[in-house]
């Protein structure tokens, strides 16, 4: 038998992508990602990989269809992604979640450390230069921040998509830790 060479953990070495993906189906975390792809960015393929790795419901992206899949590392086969062509095509999908825009360019925005995750959430990311459309961010029920401490005013929107779903992670995952 050949060597599979795909960075998967062992328990899913030599299936098949639908295999690895039927399995992750069984045990989703409520979580859902959005990216509002505003612009052709290979952060998008990052954030998709921290979604596989945090095993979400689904992404969502908004806008163009295309996106920079290297950064996924075929981890997109492993996701169930929806594409949305415009923001009202995606809030139809959201009627029963709690939509958190993960923004720090607006005053509405608070702290990140301060918010008690609820398990039906959507975190909304948007592009590393322009941010979230004004006209999504005013949709979201809630905008947060990621503090830091350096000289710059934020983190990567891949890093910030990071700390976001680990955030959530502790506190609906491992909430009994």
């Amino acid at each position: 038998m050949q060597e599979d060479t795909r960075n998967l953990i062992d328990e899913y070495k030599n299936k098949t992508n639908e295999q690895v993906f039927d399995d992750l189906n069984k045990k989703r975390n409520a979580l859902e990602i959005a990216i509002e792809n505003v612009e052709h960015d290979f952060n998008i393929g990052s954030i998709v990989r921290t979604a596989n790795s945090f095993n979400v419901s689904k992404v969502h992206i908004i806008g163009k269809k295309k996106y920079n899949r290297r950064g996924a590392m075929c981890t997109d086969k492993y996701l169930t992604i929806e594409h949305h062509a415009t923001i009202k095509d995606f809030l139809k999908t959201q009627t029963d979640r709690e939509l958190i825009a993960i923004e720090n360019n607006t005053p509405r925005a608070k702290a990140l450390h301060t918010k008690s995750f609820k398990p039906n959430v959507t975190l909304i990311f948007g592009s590393e230069n322009s941010g979230i459309t004004s006209e999504l961010l005013e949709k979201a029920h809630d905008v947060r921040y990621i503090e830091s401490f350096g000289s710059t005013r934020s983190v990567n929107v891949g890093a910030a998509a990071a700390i976001a779903m680990y955030e959530w992670t502790r506190q609906n995952v491992f909430k009994d830790a």
